[in-house]
């Protein structure tokens, strides 16, 4: 079946810009609105295959109940000649992996300007209730102006539809990114995609991966097993309150790590303002982006691209501590240490504790008002019943 070059007397696909697992991505021209966009068209081998356009649909669902800078935009889903697509808003730029292999290794302020913007738009899903499953570098898309766009809500749950008692055979998600639990087949959580982060964010500063193996059943073993390599042992440059926070989040223990994308990015944030790291220019491959950009603010942020989903599993195809460190003060401001950066942490961490006591409280208040409030009823159904 030959892809259409129109697809419903709307879209014009102009070029391709890559292939994923599951999809074909293109450039074309919305001729209606007079735009450039990005259209994900499933390719014909996963058109006949219910399951996969089920997924497909699911992805635009998810996708599109998601507004946030930090996540690419998705304006139409449809189906024309047999062929289901997807439209997305179109920046030029590139996938966060093209980057890493082009650059091998991030400063600590360009990759915290880029994994405190990833957090925002992965902590806004979690928000929404939704755990996105596959947070991988290829899903992270960069402007020419650094910004940082998550895609490919796929394999994405809602939170209101995981079982604690769950467990598949089959395993979804990307095996050298993938978190503990998703390796052992069990229901993720948000603190699953706060690992898959966190591998981000140790791939960006060291150069390497945390786990390295042949097969994704040796990785998944790795994830669900091993203890990675300090990251300070591979860069001493690494600042020893950052190896921390690093090595936490890549914790065995869901419970472990940070609840949420959310509550890492407020604390790689607090980092960034209290070290006083100022971004520096990112480099693009010619051809890719024209010469080189610098960082904009975290709280801005951008553009779509190409994703490259893969489907793995175990066994299947498809499918800390350390001495503070002083930190260099702010301009104009107050030294700093990285004490400061442990109190901001104490602070989110006991900001949310509160809210959950909160809840306890007023939940332990109900059952206690329930139970001994129908005491005197009873003992009045006793007494009037009794012979």
């Amino acid at each position: 079946m030959a892809t259409p070059a129109i697809l419903n007397d709307r879209y014009q696909l102009q070029q391709s810009l890559g292939t994923g697992g599951m999809a074909l991505v293109y450039k074309a021209r919305d001729l209606m609105l007079e735009r450039p966009v990005a259209v994900k068209l499933l390719r014909e081998d996963f058109s006949q295959d219910v399951a996969f356009r089920e997924r497909f649909r699911q992805e635009a669902r998810a996708a599109a109940n998601l507004s946030h800078p930090n996540i690419v935009t998705v304006h139409d889903f449809g189906l024309d000649q047999g062929h289901l697509f997807i439209v997305m808003e179109y920046v030029p730029g590139t996938d966060l992996k093209s980057l890493i292999k082009e650059k091998r290794k991030f400063t600590v302020a360009e990759a915290l300007q880029l994994m405190v913007q990833a957090c925002q738009g992965v902590g806004y899903a979690h928000r929404a209730g939704l755990v996105h499953c596959d947070i991988k570098p290829h899903n992270f898309l960069v402007s020419p102006e650094a910004r940082l766009k998550v895609t490919d809500f796929g394999i994405a749950r809602a939170l209101s539809t995981i079982s604690p008692e769950e467990h598949h055979e089959v395993v979804w998600g990307s095996p050298h990114y993938f978190s503990p639990e998703q390796a052992a087949g069990l229901p993720p959580s948000p603190a699953s995609d706060v690992y898959s982060l966190g591998v981000i964010l140790y791939e960006m500063l060291t150069g390497k991966l945390p786990f390295e193996a042949s097969n994704s059943t040796e990785l998944a073993r790795m994830h669900r097993e091993e203890t990675p390599v300090a990251p300070r042992s591979i860069d001493p440059a690494i600042p020893a309150q950052l190896e921390e926070i690093m090595l936490k989040v890549l914790s065995k223990e869901p419970s472990a790590r940070y609840r949420t994308a959310d509550q890492l990015g407020r604390l790689l944030q607090a980092f960034q303002e209290n070290g006083g790291i100022n971004p520096s220019p990112i480099g693009y491959t010619a051809g890719m982006m024209m010469g080189s950009t610098s960082f904009t603010s975290a709280a801005t942020v951008p553009p779509p691209a190409v994703d490259n989903p893969t489907i793995t599993g175990p066994g299947s195809q498809p499918v800390g501590t350390s001495a503070a460190k002083a930190l260099e003060p702010e301009p104009g401001g107050k030294p700093q240490t990285a004490g400061q950066v442990v109190t901001e942490e104490e602070e989110i961490q006991e900001e949310e504790e509160q809210e959950i006591d909160w809840t306890t409280w007023f939940l332990g208040l109900a059952a206690f008002v329930a139970l001994f409030g129908l005491i005197p009823f009873w003992l009045y159904v006793y007494l009037t019943l009794k012979p």
